[in-house]
């Protein structure tokens, strides 16, 4: 059916061909595909670029995070597996087997200047030890921008991998963590007791 603004207008079928394919090669796919851990299920969801997003599925913010990464990348979510997020499920097998403590699968980052800053400061923090949100606003040389640089952990969407539960509470506290204050406990732990670090 055609609209109002199309009323009147001659058609030519080999122009709308030729659109419909320009429009069809501009729009991203992101392929996801959903897997066991010891922490409950996850999803993962990739680009043609890297991993662009890895969370516990039982998030509330899962939907909001593939609806931002469809705006952001001009995409749609397709079930599917890829070679990326098999090698997402093989390495964070991996992971929870005390098997690998640095994971080497391509990432896909996409948000503002700042966000991408404190993400990039997340994969700087070593695995098995923790940092204040104080420490790391240091780290991006803002120390004043304590609850922006929360804020933007806060929005990372790929987790474990750009391991933003490694900040905590400058009084050691485990706090604010989109997959649950205990598997955030349990993953410092986890890392903790791989690397030999004597628990407190």
């Amino acid at each position: 059916m055609l609209s109002c603004e199309d009323a009147g207008k001659s058609i030519d079928p080999d122009a709308d061909m030729a659109s419909a394919a320009m429009q069809s090669a501009d729009i991203h796919s992101i392929y996801t595909h959903q897997f066991s851990s010891p922490l409950g299920e996850m999803v993962v969801g990739s680009t043609e670029e890297g991993v662009c997003l890895l969370e516990f599925i039982d998030g509330r913010r899962v939907a909001g995070e593939f609806d931002d990464l469809c705006r952001l990348l001009n995409a749609r979510t397709v079930a599917r597996e890829s070679a990326l997020t098999r090698q997402v499920e093989i390495e964070m097998g991996e992971y929870f087997a005390g098997k690998r403590t640095q994971f080497d699968v391509a990432i896909h980052m996409p948000g503002t200047p700042f966000q991408q800053t404190v993400w990039r400061a997340l994969l700087d923090i070593p695995y098995g030890e923790t940092v204040s949100y104080q420490a790391q606003a240091i780290r991006v040389g803002n120390l004043k921008a304590i609850r922006a640089v929360a804020l933007a952990n806060g929005a990372n969407r790929i987790s474990v991998i750009v391991p933003c539960h490694r900040v905590i509470g400058k009084d050691g506290s485990a706090t604010g963590y989109g997959g649950g204050i205990e598997r955030k406990r349990w993953l410092i732990a986890h890392e903790q007791s791989v690397a030999g670090f004597r628990l407190s």
